[in-house]
Order: C-alpha cells, then sequence, then structure tokens
C-alpha cells in the first residue's frame, strides 16, 4: 500500500471555516498533518462514512439518488486506494478530510456528508472500527500461537526436563508442562482481548464535536449497521455522553495495556526459548529458517526471533506508558493532544500481531532434544524434595523431613556420590525411617507418575491438560492421547 501514502497532488493549504482569511503556515501543517500515519484508517473512514450517509438518507437529509452517488464515488475512491493511484494531500490534515474533499470533488452531494458530524466522533468511530478488526485478528494469532505451544507439548508429552527456580535446577517437570504453562498465560491475554473488544464495541457517532446535534440522528441504526451491537441480545451499543465519547480513549489504553502484558508474556517465553538453545542448555534445535548466522563467526546460529521479540517488548510497554501520559492531563473534551494516540497505537499493534506471528512460526519449526533434556532431567537432586515427602509419608513432620534431607545432600556432596548412590547405611544414620523401598523414590519416572494433584506435571494430568487444550483449540486429538480425568 505504500502508493497510497505519495506525495500530493496540490501543496495549497486549504482552510476550513470561514473564521479564518487563509491557511495556516506551512511549518503549521507540516507541524499537524496526521495523514502521514491516519490513512491507514480509510476503509474504517469509509465505512463510518457510508452509515452515516445511510441514515441521513433515512432522516431526510439526503435523497435516494445523492445517497447512490456517494456509494458510487466512495467505491471508486476505494479501488484507487487498493491499488496504490490514490494521492493523498498532506494540506488536507487528515484521512478524513481528504477522503470527504475527494468525494465533494466527485459528487456534489459529498458536501452533505458531514451534517451532523464532526472530526472529533469520526475519528472516535474510526479508531475504534479499526481496533475492533485488530483485536479480531490478533486473537486468532493468539490461538495459532497456543496451538503451537500445544503441538510441542503433544509431541513432547513423556520428555523430562529440569524445572527452575532462581534459574537453579529445583524439580522436574516435564517439557508439555512447561510449554502449557505459558499456553495459560496466552489464555489470560485473550480474555482480556476478548473484554476489550467488548468495550470497544460501542458507538460514539453523533455525539457531534462535543454537543451532539439538533438534527433528528437515528444513532442507534448506524450502531447497528457497523455492527456495534450487544453479542447476546443483539441491541445497537451507542455512547450515553456526548462530551465523553469524543474524548475517551480508555480502550485504547485498556488495549496497549492488554498488548503490553502479552508482550511480556512473550518475552519470558522467548527467554526460555533462548536459554534452551545455547550449547550449555541444549533442549531444543530451531530450524535454519528461524535463526540468523554471524558476520563474523561462522559456526554461530542464533535465535534472532526470540530475541527480536524480547527486545520489542520494551516499545510495546513504552507506547503503553505514552499513552497514559498523553491522557492524564487533558480536560474534557476533545483536545488536539489525542491525535498522538494513534501512532502508539498503531505501533503496539503492528508490533505484537508480528511478534505473535513470528513465535508461532518459530516454535512450529522447533525440535526437542529428547536425550539433552533426560539426562539433565535425571539429576538425583532434583527428587531431594521427594525423598523428604518419603520421611513425612511415614509420620515425620516436614521441617524436620527438609533439615533431614539437606543433612543428606550435605554427606552426598562430602562423599563425592550422587544423592541416589549413597549406602542405606548412611540414609539410616540421618533417619532410622529410611527403608530398602527408598531407592524407588529416584526413579524419576515413578516420580512423575505421583504427582496427581490438578494442576501438576504428572503424566496423567499433563496428558489430561493436552487433550483438554486440543479440544479447546479445536485441534485434532493425537493417537493415544489420554481420556480427560473426570473432576470431583
Amino acid at each position: 500500500m505504500s502508493g497510497s501514502k505519495s506525495s500530493p497532488t496540490s501543496s495549497t493549504v486549504v482552510s476550513r471555516s470561514g473564521r479564518f482569511s487563509g491557511g495556516p503556515a506551512a511549518d503549521v501543517a507540516a507541524f499537524s498533518e496526521s495523514i502521514s500515519f491516519d490513512w491507514r484508517l480509510w476503509r474504517h473512514d469509509i465505512r463510518g462514512s457510508l452509515a452515516h450517509a445511510g441514515m441521513l438518507a433515512r432522516i431526510g437529509v439526503l435523497t435516494r439518488g445523492e445517497l447512490k452517488a456517494i456509494r458510487s464515488g466512495f467505491a471508486a475512491i476505494a479501488a484507487e486506494i487498493e491499488t496504490g493511484s490514490f494521492r493523498w494531500n498532506p494540506a488536507l490534515e487528515d484521512v478524513h478530510m481528504n477522503l470527504e474533499a475527494e468525494l465533494t470533488r466527485r459528487v456534489p452531494a459529498g458536501s452533505k456528508l458531514h451534517t451532523g458530524r464532526s472530526r472529533n466522533d469520526q475519528v472516535a468511530l474510526d479508531v475504534r472500527l479499526w481496533l475492533r478488526d485488530e483485536i479480531l485478528a490478533l486473537r486468532g494469532e493468539v490461538a495459532a500461537l497456543q496451538r503451537s505451544l500445544v503441538g510441542l507439548a503433544s509431541e513432547n508429552a513423556s520428555v523430562w526436563i529440569p524445572g527452575y527456580t532462581h534459574l537453579q535446577r529445583a524439580q522436574p517437570v516435564s517439557f508439555a508442562h512447561h510449554c502449557l504453562a505459558y499456553v495459560e498465560m496466552l489464555a489470560r491475554d485473550d480474555e482480556r482481548l476478548a473484554g476489550t473488544l467488548d468495550r470497544v464495541n460501542v458507538c460514539p457517532l453523533g455525539s457531534g464535536a462535543i454537543a451532539g446535534s439538533t438534527l433528528p440522528l437515528d444513532r442507534e441504526w448506524v450502531a447497528k449497521t457497523l455492527g456495534f451491537t450487544d453479542p447476546r441480545t443483539g441491541v445497537p451499543r451507542v455512547s450515553r455522553n456526548s462530551m465523553d465519547a469524543v474524548s475517551d480513549r480508555d480502550f485504547a489504553v485498556e488495549f496497549c495495556a492488554t498488548t503490553a502484558l502479552l508482550s511480556v508474556h512473550l518475552s519470558r517465553l522467548a527467554e526460555d526459548v533462548i536459554l534452551w538453545a545455547t550449547s550449555e542448555f541444549n533442549f531444543i534445535r530451531i530450524a535454519d529458517a528461524y535463526t540468523t548466522g554471524s558476520s563474523l563467526m561462522p559456526q554461530k546460529k542464533n535465535p534472532d526471533i526470540a530475541e527480536l521479540t524480547r527486545g520489542k517488548t520494551g516499545r510495546v510497554v513504552g507506547n503503553l506508558m505514552a499513552l497514559l501520559t498523553l491522557l492524564k492531563g487533558l480536560p474534557m473534551t476533545y483536545n488536539r493532544d489525542l491525535q498522538e494516540d494513534k501512532e502508539r497505537l498503531f505501533d503496539s499493534a503492528d508490533t505484537i500481531r508480528a511478534c505473535v506471528r513470528l513465535m508461532s512460526a518459530m516454535l512450529a519449526n522447533t525440535t526437542v532434544k529428547a536425550e539433552a533434556c533426560t539426562a539433565a532431567a535425571s539429576d538425583p537432586l532434583l527428587l531431594a524434595t521427594d525423598l523428604a515427602d518419603y520421611l513425612v509419608l511415614r509420620g515425620m513432620p516436614f521441617r524436620q523431613a527438609h533439615h533431614v534431607v539437606g543433612a543428606v545432600v550435605a554427606a552426598a556432596e562430602q562423599s563425592g556420590r550422587p544423592i541416589n548412590e549413597l549406602p542405606l547405611e548412611t540414609l539410616r544414620a540421618k533417619s532410622e525411617l529410611f527403608g530398602p523401598d527408598v531407592r524407588e523414590i529416584f526413579d524419576l519416572r515413578r516420580a512423575m507418575e505421583r504427582r496427581t494433584v490438578t494442576g501438576s506435571p504428572g503424566i496423567r494430568e499433563v496428558a489430561c491438560q493436552i487433550s483438554d487444550w486440543r479440544r479447546r483449540l479445536s485441534m485434532p486429538a493425537p493417537r493415544g492421547t489420554a481420556k480427560r480425568r473426570p473432576r470431583s
């Protein structure tokens, strides 16, 4: 669409009002224009204008012939924008004036189109329409990322890795369980996006510049035509206060806040991917198409997609801060400061959607190195807490069991032996509750089978979670997937 942002056909600055004897100075016009970025609202501006025109015809402001001409005029303009032949004029400041001026040049009835509306409620409408489409697309992309994670989990449900706290080995978990942790995070992000979408879906058109209109505007008809309806009842949803409607950008802040948290989740996932791809961890292999090399070191294979995703979190979080700061001191109602909201909003949407798509594709092209994972997870110290539980099940208070196992770990370190190879006599010297069956504690598979608590990384529990997520994400169930355990 680069052609649609081409240079203006005229350098003439058009005065918008009879109040002024001439247009603004050239440097003022350059400083105040927004067409360089708000041109991308053109589809939504035309859509809103067509609905407004339809309503004006219903109340008798436009004739049927004029409405038909306006529709044809906008169709021709839209076709030119699509092909890149339309010339945007910075002298007309923004997308609204560019489209209306061009329509009026072609269709005389276009001069009636602004009846009963202001650019204040017009831009509020356009941004809501645009953001509604962006949220719907982003939710689909988040679901695709979840599918990539669930797919990776399904393929590696029997692969164990160390779980970490403080980036130190803690307890064993399945690789699948680790992936599903991010699926849960993304589910919360999707819920927040759904809530944001609900609050976006309110029509402000008809609020005018600040105080509505004396004309008999049918706001509910416009809202219904544009899809601003209650999803349960189909009742049109219109803003209830004209002053709030034109100055409200809560929905934009909420979207930026939601995407900021989503980007933080992606950054955490990216950090795990980066660590797993190192030679030190060696848990995964990312396909060549989703890595880069070094200009100097020929052996390098860098996880740039993950690194860039981690880095771009800063700009998404920064956009939220910029928008909050923009709004914090504004008096009622519309102020020109609000022009600054779009670049922040556009950048957050563009950045987060790109990150979600690329992370999804990268994970779909990632393989797990099962042998390296199993070797790391076979560290018997990962089951030290299981050893304490062994004593608890034989009647020892946990605090005491924790102390005893700590002494066992110290004895293993002093002897230079792994904890699972200490003689039974050494263990019994710490507690007589240790019996010959204590060796079973260090069988990793049995240890994972013992984890039956809901939400744990136990074998059956993870299988049930995978099955549940595949169902929720409309993924076909793979062969051999365990049936979901009924909940009490």
